[in-house]
């Protein structure tokens, strides 16, 4: 895998690099990150060529956007590619706060997936940022909201894309049946499928990557760690953002002995799996560091003989 190659994302006309660049992470996710850090994080990854960053208003209730956009205002628009997502207000009265963001603030999430929701999502995020556009607009977690999602803020997405104020409709999830969902409304350019095309779960593989090769609908995969466990195996590692099962973390050691067995890091392992499937186009990874970055980058490049997979996937 070269992940500083530049793909076209599905049919539209926006190319990413084959390794992104997650931005949970500096929202303050489980610990705080200052803004040096998020600065600094993101010219490293600047420097050694990636390209595709993705964010959330729900990262760091704000934080990751205001963040990101900082270290990302001064660089010429055209030369990166940005994602992020709408769904979620950011509001004083918000009551959907999350006990995974370690940095305080004023404001909360609110579910809103009408379309004067994502109208105002989308520029309230742009406002955050700093910049006058997004390229990818994901529907951020529509789980317990898919019929006012189909019936009012895909449309939305559509129209802001017919405008040209966007270049690709998405919508991003923790689940793949749902996503699949998406897809057969024939509106999506891509998914972004969060922890369910795993070395531990491919779940995914059963029928979402096949019909979005058969859509021609790009896959972004995140999540590939699944929450740590596969970057770092070990009792108390997390999995979907809780400690995991005593089972899981058997598993995964399991699979990290497998990889040392034929020279390659469990990390390396984790990060190019889910690209060896036709549909995924590009691979995001979180990181919070400098050093975290550039890990992730010589993992992505790590030489993989397929006897690795034939054993650690049979």
């Amino acid at each position: 895998m070269n992940p500083i190659e530049r793909v076209r994302l599905g049919r539209t006309d926006v190319h990413v690099t084959r390794l992104g660049l997650g931005l949970a992470p500096l929202g303050g996710l489980f610990e705080p990150v200052s803004d040096e850090q998020a600065g600094q994080t993101l010219q490293r990854a600047w420097e050694l060529g990636v390209r595709f960053f993705d964010v959330a208003p729900l990262y760091g209730n704000g934080l990751a956007e205001r963040r990101g956009g900082a270290a990302l205002a001064a660089r010429e628009r055209g030369g990166f590619t940005l994602s992020t997502k709408v769904g979620r207000l950011l509001r004083g009265s918000g009551t959907d706060a999350q006990g995974i963001w370690a940095e305080p603030g004023d404001v909360a999430p609110v579910f809103d997936f009408s379309a004067a929701g994502v109208r105002s999502s989308y520029d309230e995020s742009l406002a955050r940022l700093g910049l006058d556009r997004a390229d990818i607009l994901h529907l951020h977690d529509p789980d317990d909201h898919f019929e006012q999602a189909v019936a009012e803020a895909l449309p939305a997405l559509v129209a802001l894309r017919a405008a040209g104020r966007i270049g690709a409709v998405s919508a991003g999830m923790n689940q793949a049946g749902m996503l699949a969902d998406f897809v057969r409304t024939g509106l999506l350019d891509a998914v972004l499928l969060a922890g369910r095309y795993t070395l531990l779960d491919q779940s995914g593989g059963t029928e979402l990557l096949p019909l979005c090769a058969e859509r021609g609908v790009a896959v972004i995969a995140a999540g590939v760690f699944n929450s740590g466990l596969l970057a770092d195996p070990r009792p108390g590692a997390r999995y979907d953002y809780a400690p995991a099962d005593p089972a899981l973390v058997e598993r995964a050691l399991a699979m990290r002995a497998v990889c040392e067995r034929h020279g390659v890091p469990l990390r390396a392992a984790a990060i190019q799996f889910p690209a060896t499937h036709p549909a995924v186009t590009t691979v995001l990874v979180g990181a919070r560091t400098p050093a975290e970055v550039e890990d992730a980058v010589r993992m992505a490049a790590v030489p993989i003989p397929d006897a690795l997979w034939k054993e650690l996937l049979p």
